[in-house]
């Protein structure tokens, strides 16, 4: 099997294949330095927008060099007037520990904030957390929730990460036909 072919079927890089694409699609109109300089003093100006699409710029090499800190900086900025996939992406950085030392207690934080906004990706995220016990404490329940939130919104991830919990009564009772249901929608 061809390496290309593995990556429209593996969920996860099929994901972040989505998400680079839509990056580079929003950014565009930003390669140019005269447009990043715009993009610059609309952020400075307290554009929220500007501000998450700058730190998607810093954090990815888009236009700019790799710069996780000019990244954090941004998305916290963005983050703090309620931009939700700022929000996650913030939680991201702490999670992983880039621009900064790795805390899940702050990326569960993170994570809930845009995740109470309905984005699906932080709900997922937020369930992840719950399940694995990071920054939160370990509850199948709350893991559940949260995965049925996004999985209700189409989160590939979600739906079979909730399949898993159905089909071992982890956090909701044993049900494998809504087992089946959730990883067929994954699928």
């Amino acid at each position: 099997m061809k390496q290309t072919t593995l990556l429209f079927t593996n969920r996860k890089s099929s994901a972040l294949l989505a998400a680079a694409l839509t990056i580079i699609a929003l950014l565009a109109d930003c390669t140019t330095e005269e447009s990043i300089e715009s993009l610059k003093k609309k952020a400075q100006a307290g554009d929220a927008e500007a501000q998450f699409n700058l730190g998607e710029m810093y954090a990815s090499a888009l236009g700019v060099p790799l710069n996780d800190i000019e990244a954090v900086k941004w998305y916290r900025k963005a983050a703090d007037q309620e931009h939700a996939l700022a929000q996650n992406n913030l939680g991201w950085m702490y999670h992983n520990g880039r621009g900064m030392p790795e805390d899940n207690v702050e990326a569960a934080k993170w994570y809930r904030r845009a995740a109470e906004q309905g984005l699906a990706i932080a709900q997922n995220n937020l369930g992840e957390m719950y399940y694995y016990g990071q920054g939160v404490s370990e509850d199948n329940v709350e893991a559940a929730k949260w995965y049925r939130r996004a999985a209700e919104q189409g989160h590939a991830d979600a739906q079979f990460s909730l399949g898993v919990m159905c089909s071992k009564g982890q956090g909701v009772p044993k049900n494998n036909v809504e087992a089946v249901k959730w990883f067929r929608k994954a699928a």
